[in-house]
């Protein structure tokens, strides 16, 4: 019989699960003992690597003087300033602000409210619809589930949020198509830098710089969710920079605190920022209890200082060599049938007639988690505290379970 928890993306009826108890780097232990390599990061999230007590004794430290404080009208707290002002200097957007909230789901669901409003407020009230691509994932919320290229996730959840349309994944004419058809009436374009929870796809040569030249000139607002690539994953900072395509909203969480304390946020450019500033009455009526919450701001900069001093931002880069190179090995040697990454996060797309779970599990039960999407698909995207033997046998044991699954 299942349980008390209702765990999320996971059949109902599942009773059995692997309980896990301690981390330490890039290492998890359940409690059985066993030890596994974790090749995912958690969640995508883990970037500083699990058990990092630096960022432990920031929290206590914070929450033993403020735990937190809400920020709402006429508060703030004074390390949610300072968080703040790091993050907009690290970014690549001109004149920028930020917004915290407590989720990737959070971000993208304030981003997409925040560009309408922007357009409200600028006299554009008409600009309301806002694309996304297939095969994009953007939260759980309405706001993101309406903007998912993720047919499944989109099921039975009722009526979903209007104006929000999906083109094909890598089309750029099919986007200019549809920017051309709601002509004023376009808002932003929503799109992940590299489409990480659809199966880890980079954008071809040239596609995000014609995507910004699109939204420049139909008028609308580029967002990219960074959620994902965010906060080193991708060698740098942002996966703006990696491209260097600049949005006018960038919307992040999960390694911001490399998933210590939850916090999401959505940095807005100068662009944006105008209209919400242009009137001295207006009231932004948008924001969460927990929105900029002063210990989970004590995890960010503990772990913003982690990912500086250790240069883990360059550690993203020599991780995806030698993830790529292991997954080319395996695919020159007929046992995938495809490679696809950049920077940190790469994914094996797996034969015909393979089942990506299943792979998934004989990898657990050798002690490697690796990520099984559908059954097509398995991504890698560890700690950036991941060492060189430890990737060693991550790809030793992902082959192994590769050769297994065939059998």
């Amino acid at each position: 019989m299942p349980g008390s928890y209702l765990h999320a993306f996971t059949k109902p009826t599942r009773n059995e699960f692997i309980s896990l108890v301690r981390g330490e780097g890039a290492r998890v232990y359940d409690a059985r003992g066993r030890e596994y390599i974790d090749a995912m990061a958690s969640l995508w999230y883990c970037a500083v690597g699990h058990g990092r007590r630096e960022i432990a004794d920031a929290v206590a430290r914070q929450m033993t003087t403020l735990e937190s404080y809400s920020n709402f009208d006429p508060f703030t707290t004074e390390i949610t300033d300072r968080l703040a002002d790091r993050i907009v200097g690290l970014a690549p957007l001109a004149d920028a602000r930020v917004f915290f909230c407590g989720s990737g789901s959070e971000a993208v669901d304030s981003a997409m409210k925040l560009v309408r409003q922007a357009h409200v407020l600028a006299g554009r009230a008409q600009r309301t619809v806002i694309l996304s691509r297939m095969r994009g994932y953007h939260g759980a919320n309405y706001g993101g589930t309406s903007a998912q290229g993720l047919p499944l996730n989109k099921a039975g959840w009722g009526p979903l949020v209007g104006d929000v349309e999906q083109v094909a994944a890598d089309d750029i004419e099919a986007l200019s198509v549809a920017m051309s058809k709601h002509g004023e009436r376009l808002a932003a374009v929503l799109i992940e830098p590299v489409q990480g929870a659809g199966g880890v796809y980079p954008p071809p040569p040239g596609y995000l710089r014609s995507v910004r030249e699109l939204c420049d000139k139909h008028g609308a607002y580029l967002i990219f969710d960074e959620v994902i690539t965010a906060f080193g994953r991708l060698g740098t900072w942002f996966g703006a920079q990696a491209f260097d395509v600049v949005p006018d909203v960038l919307c992040f969480a999960k390694a911001v605190t490399s998933g210590y304390v939850p916090l999401g946020g959505v940095l807005v450019n100068g662009r944006v920022r105008a209209p919400l500033e242009s009137d001295p009455s207006f009231i932004l009526r948008h924001g969460y209890t927990y929105s900029g919450h002063a210990s989970a701001c004590a995890a960010a900069i503990a772990n913003l200082d982690i990912l500086e001093r250790e240069g883990l931002l360059a550690r993203a880069l020599r991780i995806g060599a030698r993830l790529e190179s292991g997954l080319v090995a395996l695919r020159n040697d007929g046992l995938i049938a495809e490679v696809r990454g950049t920077g940190g996060m790469w994914a094996a797309g797996v034969l015909p007639g393979h089942d990506a779970q299943k792979i998934r599990d004989i990898a657990l039960d050798n002690g490697v988690i690796v990520r099984g999407i559908g059954a097509e698909t398995n991504a890698f995207c560890p700690p950036l505290v991941i060492t060189d033997d430890e990737l060693s046998r991550v790809l030793d044991v992902y082959a192994d379970a590769v050769m297994h699954a065939a059998h």
